[in-house]
């Protein structure tokens, strides 16, 4: 590789020191064109502020005239057309004259002018996982849908679950039937649930909604055991403790010390 570098004449040696000094400190700093011509590095400001140029860009249906700086790289048109298009730069394929360009590319230098066309496709590999995310989206949308239906069924059943404790609470004894008949109900839901294909939210809440039927099933369990046992509850239940008694001997008796929350009682309920 030739490199060719003019410098003006100089009247005094001095000042083509300081030049030479300026490029050894980095303040010149200089890139590669294509076609392997070496050449000071623009200024993105000093390419900004110079001629504009209108490109016709074709996306699909979509034609629209993009201005932008005459100096400007192929990545520069790609953030412009980010904004347009809603494409990322990295999605984005700019084809001129049939065929594909890179970022670093400058547009006057492979002769892109005022008018000139450029075709944008998108990047098939972002495509494709664009249209897979589509597809997984439709997928959990429809699994939410289903686990709404369930959760409808299941307010329902958990309605008669909440007035069947009040029943029994209220000493009105249920017939054995109505307790085979919600959790029937509520094991069809859970059916239901482990039938649906789940991932991302649809799956947190098939499972929220899964604890809910396993949560109400129980409940059910415990009421069934109340109605059969009245005196089940806390409130009736009998409690027989023993108290323990240390004699100085150390041999101990049936009313030797238990922890303090044992509360011995002479007085005896009477049951009908």
């Amino acid at each position: 590789m030739v490199l060719r570098v003019h410098f003006l004449t100089m009247k005094r040696l001095s000042s083509s020191k300081r030049v030479v000094n300026n490029v050894v400190k980095g303040e010149i700093e200089w890139e590669l064109r294509p076609g392997g011509l070496l050449v000071q590095k623009r200024n993105m400001a000093d390419a900004s502020s110079g001629p504009m140029i209108k490109i016709k860009v074709s996306h699909g249906s979509y034609h629209r005239d993009i201005a932008v700086p005459a100096q400007s790289t192929f990545g520069n048109l790609k953030m412009v057309l980010a904004q347009e298009t809603g494409l990322e730069p990295k999605e984005q394929r700019l084809l001129f004259q049939g065929k594909e360009k890179d970022d670093e590319e400058c547009l006057h230098m492979v002769g892109v002018k005022d008018m000139s066309k450029v075709l944008l496709l998108e990047d098939p590999a972002s495509k494709e996982r664009k249209l897979e995310e589509m597809k997984r989206n439709q997928s959990v949308l429809k699994a939410c849908e289903e686990v709404a239906k369930v959760r409808a069924e299941v307010d329902k059943v958990s309605e008669k679950v909440i007035a069947l404790d009040a029943i029994i609470r209220g000493g009105t004894k249920v017939a054995e039937k109505e307790f085979l008949v919600l959790t029937e109900l509520l094991m069809v839901q859970l059916l239901q649930l482990d039938t649906i294909e789940a991932d991302g939210e649809a799956k947190v809440q098939r499972r929220i909604e899964v604890r809910r039927v396993q949560g109400l099933v129980d409940t059910l369990d415990n009421l069934k055991a109340r109605n059969s046992n009245p005196f089940s509850s806390s409130c009736n239940a009998v409690s027989v403790t023993t108290k323990w008694e240390a004699f100085e001997s150390g041999v101990g008796s049936l009313t030797a010390p238990l922890p303090s929350s044992t509360i011995i009682t002479q007085d005896w309920e009477v049951f009908d």
